[in-house]
């Protein structure tokens, strides 16, 4: 069974940085898809970054050029690096895992805050 577990969230001010942690157990880690969604009140979950098993990563446009997502086999983590957070960004923030035959798991989230 995969385990995912979502560190890292907070309150920051409008232009500040985070570093999302999400921690993977029981599972090939390599082999899966990582991927960090979002969801903000009265929103659907949205698909932020994603990162696949050979370290191909991609971007919803609105946090292109902002927001990094990397990965650390060794260590079984995925990261998202959040630069120039904007109140928009307000949700909470859900680590993804999907295996190559299809199974996909879900953390139970962290909450972020972009407030003044």
């Amino acid at each position: 069974q995969v385990r995912l577990v979502e560190s890292g969230g907070g309150l920051v001010q409008p232009g500040g940085s985070l570093r999302l942690s999400c921690a993977a157990t029981g599972t090939i880690f390599s082999i899966n898809a990582m991927g960090w969604y979002r969801q903000a009140p009265g929103n659907q979950r949205e698909l932020v970054a994603r990162i696949s098993s050979g370290a191909a990563t991609s971007y919803a446009d609105s946090v292109k050029g902002r927001f990094t997502i990397s990965r650390d086999n060794a260590k079984k983590m995925v990261y998202l690096q959040m630069n120039s957070l904007k109140p928009e960004d307000t949700a909470v923030y859900y680590c993804n895992a999907k295996a190559p035959w299809g199974v996909e798991s879900w953390g139970q989230g962290t909450q972020v805050t972009v407030s003044s």
